[in-house]
């Protein structure tokens, strides 16, 4: 049995393995990638962030299209071409995935076409008997839909976001099961190309990891579209039908029946962990699946790290990226400061968007610290008046009494874009005070950000 030995090994080659592995190409030349996916790319080009937004903001256009009366236009009408919609995406998405895989096949690593597992604390054997020994690891092999234990979730036919991301003809109904952030973009984008969608969330609120105003701003524009949402239900079970299926669960009491031609399970992902064999090198996992890591991205045992959806604790890309790259550094004795998520930043694609960065209400009380908060509707402003973008709000939170930023929210149109200019002030530790020195022009989106600014320094000031 042969055994080959490398400097640094990342198994896995999304945005967590190969930024660790292009960072560790900088220090040696002896560096390997193994990836046995059908496709090179990962999760986030091929199936997750560039297709869903690909998709998301074309349904966008339709959307605004079919709303023109509002604008003052006139369009006989607007719908989907699903053909031509979906082979913008495919050629749009291979793009970046042509570029990916010409990274990894540029002769720079050393590239198995591979599935693994440890046999050892440094040794991995790949699923031809090649063995692999190297001085350091990353394991960032992603995440999986999970399928939780509901009679019926194993029917054949039951689709996940991969199903819906290839889709090429229009249905005709579908339910989406799940409230998360895959969920509700993926609920609306069917909506907004004609399918009948119902979504059902078993918690109070979708988007539960959001603050509950945030989240009901989202669940009245997605009802006034006319998605069927229900929350706070209880999953009874799916029956597979001659038209499709029916899912059967429980609201406020009673039980509720819900036929369509499909099903979408959205209801969570795991890590990819289970087939790697980690314990064969010692390494341990958190009660969620997560692989176990300190601040340095170390699993337990110091020769392997991990990154991305597979460690935690966010399931964001760019998290994936900034830890990767991290792992690769330390692993190579650079020292970098360790990666501070106390300045988290995370989107979600519905519209309105929700964005949010650095401290929650709920970590600022935990934390016992002095703040104040304000925030202002978009209701009362005039760009998003004039755009006809009035739903949600501005939330700042401001130390006290600093005035330093420590977290915001907003829910509007385009809130990935404008909480840009907080993420830059919270890692930044700039003030309330010094964030309204700058000019904030009229009439842009972004010049509602200075309102809540204007209020914490009132505030600070009484």
């Amino acid at each position: 049995m042969s055994t080959k030995e490398h400097d640094f090994i990342a198994i896995g080659g999304g945005s967590g393995g190969f930024n660790a592995a292009r960072v560790a190409r900088q220090y040696s030349d002896n560096v390997a990638i193994v990836d046995g996916a059908k496709e090179l790319g990962g999760l986030c080009i091929l199936r997750g962030c560039m297709p869903s937004k690909t998709l998301i903001y074309s349904a966008e256009v339709l959307h605004l299209a079919q709303q023109a009366e509002k604008f003052g236009l006139h369009i006989p009408e607007a719908r989907v071409d699903m053909k031509a919609l979906h082979d913008r995406k495919v050629a749009t998405i291979k793009e970046f995935s042509d570029y990916r895989v010409e990274s990894m096949e540029s002769g720079k690593y050393h590239l198995y076409r591979n599935f693994c597992k440890f046999v050892g604390e440094d040794t991995i054997e790949l699923d031809d008997g090649t063995r692999l020994k190297g001085k350091r690891f990353i394991v960032a092999t992603g995440s999986r839909v999970s399928a939780p234990p509901i009679p019926g979730i194993d029917n054949p036919g039951i689709w996940t976001s991969d199903d819906v991301l290839e889709l090429s003809e229009l249905p005709e109904s579908v339910v989406v099961l799940g409230g998360g952030v895959v969920a509700c973009e993926l609920a609306q984008f069917l909506n907004r190309i004609g399918s009948k969608t119902t979504q059902i969330q078993r918690s109070p609120h979708i988007l539960k990891d959001q603050a509950p105003d945030v989240s009901e701003v989202v669940e009245d524009v997605f009802r006034k579209e006319g998605i069927d949402l229900y929350t706070n239900t209880s999953l009874t079970r799916i029956d597979k039908t001659s038209t499709g299926f029916t899912v059967v669960f429980e609201s406020d009491g009673q039980e509720i029946s819900c036929a369509a031609n499909h099903v979408v399970n959205a209801l969570g992902r795991i890590p990819a962990t289970d087939s790697l064999g980690l314990e064969s090198a010692g390494i341990k996992l958190k009660s969620n699946g997560q692989i176990v890591t300190d601040e340095y991205q170390r699993t337990t045992n110091h020769k392997v790290y991990a990154a991305g959806d597979c460690a935690g604790p966010f399931e964001i890309v760019h998290t994936a990226v900034l830890q990767g790259e991290f792992s690769a550094y330390h692993a190579f004795g650079k020292q970098k400061p360790p990666l501070n998520y106390g300045h988290m930043l995370d989107v979600v694609f519905t519209d309105p968007q929700v964005a949010r960065v650095g401290l929650t209400r709920a970590e600022l009380e935990r934390r016992s610290i002095d703040f104040i908060v304000a925030d202002y509707p978009f209701d009362d402003h005039g760009k998003s008046i004039l755009m006809e973008a009035k739903q949600g709000f501005v939330r700042l939170f401001g130390e006290h009494p600093s005035g330093k930023i420590l977290g915001a929210e907003i829910v509007s149109k385009d809130a990935g874009e404008l909480i840009h200019t907080l993420s830059v002030a919270v890692s930044h530790g700039l003030t309330a005070a010094s964030l309204l020195q700058t000019h904030w022009y009229h009439p842009t989106l972004s010049e509602i950000i200075s309102y809540p600014l204007e209020d914490i320094v009132d505030a600070l000031d009484e």
